[in-house]
């Protein structure tokens, strides 16, 4: 019989579980940004490439922290996001929609991201992991902050383009 899981378990899980996410965007991000036409759009990629870097960084503190070492744990939600983004590469490549899809991608990882940085964030208050709380409260707003300028970019251009 396995010993009960508790927060604590879950909340490891989980942070193993956005590092692997955030390995694999760092990886999937310099792709998109090539494949994007866009010059704000690209530039938006790799100005969260280099976000994403830090925010590596960050989780790696937060397992300092938790004395545990920095392992990832397979994350079926990105691969399947970061796989509809390369379809979207594939199957738009020299269309005007192409920027379109690349960036709502963008916004499907966004959103997955701030979700599990909202809840690592408020399992962390609970679990009275202050310095990881706030840690992860950094990237969430970061998180939050991408999420919102690839909306404005979306409604001011790349939709816009993609209509035309």
């Amino acid at each position: 019989m396995t010993k009960d899981k508790d927060l604590n378990d879950l909340f490891l899980d989980t942070l193993k579980d956005i590092y692997f996410a955030e390995k694999q965007i760092l990886k999937a991000l310099p792709k998109m940004a090539k494949a994007a036409t866009s010059d704000k759009l690209r530039a938006a990629f790799d100005k969260h490439h280099d976000e994403t870097e830090g925010q590596i960084e960050r989780l790696e503190r937060i397992f300092e922290l938790l004395g545990k070492p920095a392992r990832s744990k397979t994350c079926d939600a990105i691969v399947g996001i970061l796989e509809e983004g390369k379809e979207i590469m594939d199957e738009y490549k020299g269309t005007e929609a192409l920027d379109a899809g690349l960036l709502a991608a963008a916004q499907a990882v966004e959103h997955y991201e701030i979700s599990r940085y909202g809840t690592l964030k408020q399992w962390a208050i609970q679990l009275r992991m202050k310095d990881a709380a706030n840690l992860l409260d950094e990237t969430l707003k970061q998180e939050k902050k991408t999420d919102e300028s690839l909306t404005v970019l979306a409604e001011s251009a790349v939709n816009l383009a993609a209509a035309a």
